[in-house]
């Protein structure tokens, strides 16, 4: 497995625009988060930034007991309406330098939710940010830059905060992610960028995703050359927990193999996949890859058993059916091999 997830501790939002009586409220249990600038009636600029925060044993343990080589750490969101949108914006992500109260707020809250983070504090009204808006360390980001043929989901790499945050060099006290500057100032038009929180219970909370490459390619198996073949997992079962890493294990031979003497059936002669081999698996309802072929991340391994990949089932939704995927080349012909191998992920206990 070269693809792992780890879900936020919290995420919020924070707005500068304050009530009437001067009050910022708090949004940190809103099903929705907002990244966006905007004029209000007054057309003074107004902003709106993202708040989100990974569990430091999340990211030490990933990086402690799974990762095996050169990792990269991409942070993403997934788009659950824009509006107003630019031609072209970017999106910046920057370590939070102090430590903040997600609170339980929502954004339309009547009275004033105050339980947590806001534009002006950084908890219940004890304690102001240094800077409006929050404290974040510049010297250290990543950004994105979406244009109009843009899906406009997050996937920011975000590996050099990150990695200072694993070493120690910085605390982990969170991402914010704002729009770029000039973006959130305007005071004649709008952008609002909105995605789906970990509150909001869909298929679609946000996720740092860790990707390494974990392949090993060496085996006495003859490669399979022809695109007149039959592939399929030898393992595949149709259920699965939460909690499992499962190796899946190919079968890949000719249909007509070549006739030759030997003691046992030439039908049973294992072959490997070329080097450039790839798996992928695809959420069985909404039809979307939930993790999609990659040509450094989810190369299929082989040795003189077979070809074979790694998942782990925690990476995925419970309680949802997805589908395996192969992508390979053979006879110069690129084929994605589906054998409809459908499994469900479980909660474990």
């Amino acid at each position: 497995m070269a693809v792992y997830r780890i879900f936020p501790e919290k995420d919020t939002f924070i707005f500068s625009e304050p009530t009437i009586a001067g009050t910022y409220g708090n949004a940190g249990k809103d099903e929705i988060l907002e990244i966006g600038g905007y004029p209000d009636v007054n057309l003074q600029a107004r902003s709106n930034r993202t708040l989100i925060q990974f569990r430091t044993t999340d990211i030490t343990s990933t990086l402690n007991t799974k990762v095996t080589n050169l990792w990269s750490a991409n942070l993403h969101l997934s788009l659950a309406n824009a509006g107003e949108l630019p031609q072209s914006y970017t999106l910046y992500a920057y370590p939070i330098s102090q430590s903040w109260t997600n609170g339980t707020g929502k954004r339309d809250d009547e009275p004033v939710n105050t339980t947590g983070v806001t534009w002006k504090h950084l908890d219940a009204l004890t304690t102001e940010w240094t800077t409006l808006g929050g404290d974040y360390i510049t010297n250290i980001s990543g950004s994105q830059t979406h244009g109009i043929t843009s899906d406009h989901d997050v996937d920011i790499d975000i590996t050099s905060i990150v990695d200072q945050q694993y070493s120690g060099s910085i605390a982990n006290n969170g991402i914010l992610l704002k729009l770029q500057d000039d973006l959130e100032q305007q005071t004649t038009s709008s952008i609002n960028l909105k995605y789906f929180s970990s509150d909001t219970h869909t298929i679609y909370p946000p996720y740092l995703e860790f990707k390494w490459d974990d392949s090993t390619y060496s085996t006495n198996l003859a490669q399979l050359t022809t695109d007149i073949a039959t592939i399929s997992i030898k393992n595949h079962k149709e259920k699965y927990t939460d909690s499992d890493k499962v190796r899946f294990k190919l079968s890949a031979r000719p249909k007509y193999p070549t006739r030759s003497f030997t003691t046992s059936s030439i039908y049973l002669t294992e072959y490997a996949l070329p080097q450039e081999s790839y798996w992928g698996i695809k959420d069985e309802f909404t039809d979307e890859m939930v993790i999609d072929f990659d040509s450094n991340y989810t190369k299929i391994s082989a040795n003189n058993s077979g070809c074979y990949f790694d998942v782990y089932m925690d990476t995925l939704q419970p309680e949802r059916y997805y589908r395996l995927l192969v992508k390979t080349t053979l006879d110069n012909n690129t084929i994605v091999i589906d054998n409809q191998n459908i499994f469900k992920v479980t909660r474990h206990g």
